[in-house]
């Protein structure tokens, strides 16, 4: 498999760092680094944060999350 084969882990946070005043930081450092990640609540992904750069590759790809 080469290496533009290989497929990211996305990232994971838990709810609980939203609530300790985390989420500027985390919201920024996913903006700056074009990704998404799951938000976690007991251990379990309770939702999905993503860049508006990457949300808006999935519109011009024709893929929009919220017909879904």
């Amino acid at each position: 498999m080469s290496e533009s084969e290989v497929k990211k882990v996305m990232k994971f946070y838990n709810m609980s760092d939203f609530l300790k005043g985390q989420s500027s930081k985390i919201i920024t450092q996913l903006s700056k680094e074009d990704e998404a990640a799951f938000i976690l609540k007991n251990g379990k992904p309770k939702a999905v944060v993503l860049s508006n750069e990457r949300y808006e590759r999935l519109l011009k790809a024709g893929i929009d999350i919220l017909e879904f």
